[in-house]
């Protein structure tokens, strides 16, 4: 039997994140996640898709003509058919990214594919999954994100630049967290913790410039674009 996985949408669009916002980028979500952010944008992708063979989602990818390939979801990694997926997306010559939540094992990733890793903020509710073994297995091709979201999180990613020296390791992402528009927050979502103080865009730009931190600040480019609750973006 062919190898599959359960794919919530593949399209074509403007990276909107990364060192690599604003590249075309064909995106692959696969359905299913482990973790229930508190902010999470995409959580019609915790249980919505089709189960297709690697092969047909590979022809997929390609018939865009796009050599940049995101492959997200959900958390790509809760499928061991992705680890196959990375690899025949990186056979086909293509540049190809993962997006992973950062709570599990990155090591068995095909060394071609570069990594996007985001820790854990306290705003999430997840901060307690993150796998802190992921960090010594970064290398300088790979990007560490961090969701922020309250002035609690900035404080919180600070910390986490000091003492594991992340920006020595690889690029460092502050991504500041889009508020859910109204009826995109999923029931099952973790809620915020208490005595969290809710920042600003512009709030969070101006403590990077103000600390002098060695960081990207990003927005999510695709919502400003087409709108927050857009999908297929």
């Amino acid at each position: 039997m062919a190898e599959t996985l359960v794919v919530n949408e593949i399209f074509k669009s403007i990276q909107g994140e990364s060192t690599r916002a604003g590249l075309p980028c064909v995106f692959v979500r696969l359905a299913g996640c482990n973790l229930r952010c508190s902010w999470c944008d995409t959580a019609y992708a915790f249980a919505e898709g089709t189960r297709m063979p690697l092969d047909e989602i590979v022809d997929r990818v390609a018939a865009f003509d796009c050599n940049l390939v995101e492959l997200t979801g959900g958390e790509p990694l809760i499928r061991s058919n992705s680890l196959l997926l990375l690899t025949q997306l990186a056979d086909r010559g293509h540049t190809v990214l993962l997006e992973t939540g950062g709570s599990l094992d990155i090591g068995p990733v095909d060394a071609r594919v570069i990594r996007i890793m985001d820790l854990k903020c306290p705003s999430s509710g997840e901060c307690e999954q993150n796998r802190w073994e992921n960090i010594s297995l970064l290398r300088a091709a790979d990007e560490v994100k961090f969701v922020i979201a309250t002035s609690e999180d900035y404080n919180w990613a600070r910390r986490q630049l000091e003492r594991w020296r992340l920006p020595n390791i690889c690029a460092v992402l502050f991504s500041w967290a889009h508020p859910l528009p109204p009826g995109q927050r999923d029931p099952s979502l973790k809620p915020m913790p208490p005595d969290q103080h809710l920042i600003s865009m512009r709030q969070l730009a101006e403590r990077v410039l103000a600390d002098k931190l060695p960081v990207r600040f990003q927005l999510q480019m695709h919502k400003y674009i087409w709108g927050p609750a857009a999908r297929g973006v």
